[in-house]
């Protein structure tokens, strides 16, 4: 089930206060910068750092791979949908996280 709209618009990471990506397919929120991961457990977001998942690189580069790919809105931005190369995720790194 999806997210309320408004609930997208002004979820943010608990531990920097920036936007999360919503993977709705697999209830999950995430934020690329720390590679840590919310669940969502009946469309209530468990925005606890202390039940949040760190992130493997080889998962992490399969969401933003998931998430370039379209279809995956950020919060925090009226649930703006991500984009390939529109900064959603990106902490100034280039290609494959090399300083650009």
């Amino acid at each position: 089930m999806p997210l309320d709209p408004l609930l997208i618009e002004v979820l943010a990471c608990p531990i920097d206060k920036q936007p999360l990506l919503w993977f709705e397919d697999e209830q999950l929120l995430y934020n690329p910068r720390l590679k840590k991961s919310y669940a969502v457990h009946d469309d209530i977001p468990v925005l606890l750092v202390d039940e949040s998942t760190d992130v493997t690189d080889a998962e992490h580069d399969r969401l933003m791979a998931k998430a370039a790919a379209g279809g995956v809105p950020e919060t925090g931005s009226a649930g703006r949908t991500a984009t390939a190369g529109d900064g959603v995720g990106e902490t100034g790194a280039g290609p494959a996280g090399n300083p650009g």
